[in-house]
């Protein structure tokens, strides 16, 4: 769908990790404890080909999450600690929506093919996340933009802990909530107050910023979930660790499921600023999605479990 940024052309290798910081990580976790769940979509309004059905019975063990997304600050930390240079900052280009680019127009490589809003842009990565005139610095309690897959587990390696599963990733989400539709409960907008920064208005031309956002937004900008998790809907999307399939849940093990050996790309979730009800309502809670492991845009991101 649409919102889903465009997967690469071309791949590269991941860079190794060269350097390991060993001083305590300034990102709040919160403990999550064990538990079960229905994991799926419980109102049948997912799109058939994402594979949320059937509902069925997960069971979680006892782990630990970041409270937010990884921020810019704090994955400038880990790049001047690593001197790691992420793959969009390899490859020298990266995709950015065209709503908010901030480049001149040599930099624009052109549009991606079927979805002429997501550009390719030379210089952009997770430094310059949505054109060279822009800057990380300039927005450091956003949650970093730009970064694979890839560079998400290489950051993990850093930190001394991982993606967390998909199964992981809905079972917090949902904050003891069973069977919601959002992380919140069911009602998009409780008391016509936004929970969430997703699109407003007609996609891909006009985004009428109701929730006070065009582009990404502060992490905790928005009302936590009643685990006390911020934006586990809308704003970036978050990479699990988990290959997609979409037949996966119909025969996946009933305990901590890691996903299948085999995919399509790796597992996305929770949405973005550019998710809109009209044609891609993926900031629901069982919501999924995937790309390659080399992709990176301007509305994915990532947020870490222990090991």
């Amino acid at each position: 769908m649409s919102c889903c940024p465009p997967a690469r052309p071309a791949t590269a290798a991941p860079a190794a990790v060269q350097a390991r910081d060993t001083g305590p990580r300034p990102v709040e976790q919160v403990e999550i404890p064990a538990g079960s769940f229905m994991m799926g979509d419980h109102f049948n309004e997912g799109y058939p080909a994402d594979g949320e059905l059937p509902v069925h019975e997960v069971r979680v063990s006892g782990f630990s999450m970041d409270l937010t997304a990884v921020t810019n600050s704090e994955f400038a930390r880990f790049a001047q600690s690593t001197g790691y240079l992420t793959e969009s900052e390899r490859l020298g280009y990266s995709a950015v929506f065209h709503a908010y680019l901030t480049a001149p127009p040599k930099d624009v490589i052109g549009p991606a093919q079927g979805a002429a809003w997501w550009l390719g842009v030379r210089r952009a990565s997770w430094r310059h996340p949505t054109g060279i005139d822009s800057h990380w610095q300039d927005v450091p309690d956003h949650p970093v933009v730009q970064v694979s897959w890839n560079d998400a587990v290489a950051y993990c390696q850093w930190a001394g802990r991982r993606l967390p599963t998909e199964a992981q990733w809905e079972y917090a989400a949902r904050g003891m909530l069973p069977g919601r539709r959002y992380a919140w409960g069911d009602d998009l907008l409780p008391g016509g107050r936004h929970q969430c920064n997703i699109w407003q208005g007609d996609f891909p031309t006009r985004n009428t910023a109701e929730d006070g956002f065009i582009g990404t937004s502060p992490v905790g900008a928005f009302p936590p979930n009643p685990l006390g998790l911020y934006d586990m809907a809308g704003n970036t999307w978050q990479w699990c660790h988990d290959w997609f399939l979409p037949k996966y849940y119909r025969n996946s093990p009933l305990r901590d499921p890691q996903g299948p050996t085999i995919g399509r790309g790796r597992v996305m979730r929770g949405g973005s600023h550019l998710c809109h009800e009209s044609y891609c309502n993926r900031y629901r809670v069982s919501a999924r999605s995937h790309n390659s492991p080399d992709a990176a845009s301007s509305n994915t991101g990532f947020r870490t479990v222990d090991r």
